[in-house]
C-alpha cells in the first residue's frame, strides 16, 4: 500500500469545478493584483479568526516580516522566540539586522517554555514571538501575562494553526499582530505562496496594509518604507473556495489523530518505543501535522519509505545550530529540548482524505519494526 504524507490531489479532485469556476471570471476581468476578491478574502479570514480585521500578503514568511516592520524592529533590537520553527521565524527576525533570541521548548508540546522567557529579556527586547507548531497553541495566557508585565507585543506565528484555539479563544485573536501562511501544504492551502496578518487594532490593520504595498497611504505617496507583498487575485478566490471546507476538513484530521492514538495504545508494547502526541483539553489542536517521537527515528522513516509510508522531519536541525546562526555564539547543549526533538520527531501521514486501511497500515508497519528489531 501507497500511503503519500500528504495527498493535495486528492483533496483537488473533490472541488476542481468550484476552484476552476472561481478563476475564470478573474481573468475574464484581468484584475490579478488585490482588488475585491482580496478584500472579500480578508473579510471572511478575519471571521474566521474572530478578529477585526486581516490582511493578505504574499506568503507566512511576509506575514512576519511585515509584522516586525509594523513593530518599528530594527538593527540591534532583539525579538524572542523559538529555536524549534520552520526557518522563516528566526530568518524575519535577522533579516531587519535584529537578534533572534531563543527560548527552549516544552517537550511535551513543542512549543516555547513560558517559563523560560523572562530570564532572556533584556532593554532591548522588543517583542515576544511565539509559534503555534503543528497545529497546537502556545500557553498564551502566560506568554502574554509575561508581555504585559514588560509591556512587549506578541507576534502569533501561526503559520500552522488557523483555527487552532487556547481556552476557546482563536490563534491569531490572541496577541498585537497574527501571522498566516497559506503554502499549499497548510491545512488552508493556495495555489502558490499567499500569507495573511491579523490584528485587534484598526491603526496597526491600517499600517500593515501600507507596508505590503512599498509604504503606500495613497497611490505614489509612501509614509512608510515598505516592500512588495501584495495577494493576488488567484490565490484569494482559491483560498474562498477551500475556507467553506476548513472546517470539515479540520474535523477530519481530527478524526484521523485521535483514530491514531487509539491505534497505537491498542499496540502492546509500542509505548516503550513511540510516544504520540499530548493534547491538553484546553486546547483545539487542528493537527497540521501528527507528530511522535520515535527511538531509532532515522532507522524507522527508512523502514517506513521501504514500505511507501511517506514521513517528514520537522525539523531535523535546531535553528541555533544553522550555519546562518553561527553569528549569535551558539553551541550544541544549549538548548537540549529543542536538540532532542530535532533528532526524535517524525511526522505521519495525516489528511482528511485518508482511509482507515491505511492508517492502520501505518501503525502496523511501525509495530512490525520495533517487533522485528527488537528480535534482534
Amino acid at each position: 500500500m501507497n500511503v503519500p504524507l500528504l495527498d493535495l490531489k486528492a483533496q483537488f479532485a473533490t472541488i476542481k469545478a468550484e476552484i476552476m469556476s472561481a478563476i475564470e471570471p478573474v481573468f475574464d476581468n484581468q484584475a490579478f493584483v488585490l482588488g475585491r476578491e482580496v478584500e472579500l478574502l480578508e473579510q471572511e479570514i478575519a471571521q474566521y479568526c474572530q478578529v477585526p480585521f486581516a490582511i493578505g500578503c504574499a506568503s507566512g514568511s511576509d506575514a512576519l516580516l511585515l509584522a516586525l516592520m509594523a513593530l518599528d524592529v530594527q538593527a540591534g533590537d532583539e525579538v524572542i522566540t523559538t529555536p524549534y520553527t520552520f526557518f522563516a521565524t528566526a530568518g524575519s527576525i535577522a533579516r531587519l539586522g535584529a537578534k533572534p533570541v531563543f527560548v527552549d521548548i516544552d517537550p511535551v508540546t513543542f512549543n516555547l517554555n513560558p517559563d523560560l522567557i523572562e530570564e532572556k529579556i533584556t532593554e532591548r527586547t522588543k517583542a515576544i514571538m511565539p509559534v503555534h507548531l503543528y497545529g497546537q497553541c502556545a500557553d498564551m495566557d502566560r506568554i502574554n501575562a509575561i508581555a504585559q508585565r514588560h509591556n512587549l507585543p506578541v507576534i502569533e506565528d501561526a503559520a500552522q494553526a488557523i483555527g487552532a484555539e487556547w481556552n476557546g479563544q482563536r490563534a491569531c485573536s490572541m496577541g498585537m499582530i497574527g501571522c498566516l501562511s497559506f503554502y499549499p501544504t497548510k491545512n488552508l492551502g493556495a495555489a502558490g505562496d499567499a500569507g495573511c496578518l491579523t490584528t485587534l487594532d484598526e491603526a496597526m490593520a491600517a499600517k500593515l496594509k501600507s507596508l505590503r504595498v512599498h509604504g503606500e497611504i495613497s497611490r505614489y505617496y509612501h509614509r512608510y518604507v515598505g516592500i512588495n507583498s501584495r495577494i493576488d487575485a488567484l490565490q484569494a478566490v482559491v483560498l474562498r473556495v477551500k475556507l467553506r471546507y476548513l472546517e470539515d476538513w479540520t474535523t477530519g484530521r481530527m478524526r484521523h489523530a485521535a483514530r491514531y492514538q487509539a491505534a497505537f495504545a491498542a499496540q502492546p508494547g509500542l509505548a516503550e518505543f513511540v510516544q504520540t502526541p499530548t493534547i491538553p483539553s484546553n486546547v483545539r489542536h487542528i493537527i497540521n501535522q501528527y507528530v511522535i517521537r520515535a527511538n531509532r527515528r532515522d532507522e524507522l522513516r527508512a523502514y517506513l519509505k521501504e514500505h511507501g509510508i511517506g514521513t517528514e522531519i520537522y525539523y531535523p536541525l535546531s535553528l541555533h545550530e544553522q550555519e546562518c546562526f553561527a553569528f549569535l555564539g551558539h553551541h550544541k547543549g544549549d538548548f537540549p529540548e529543542s536538540e532532542r526533538a530535532s533528532q526524535e520527531t517524525l511526522a505521519l501521514p495525516v489528511y482528511p482524505e485518508m482511509t482507515t486501511s491505511m492508517q492502520d497500515f501505518v501503525v502496523a508497519k511501525i509495530a512490525e519494526f520495533y517487533s522485528q528489531t527488537a528480535v534482534k
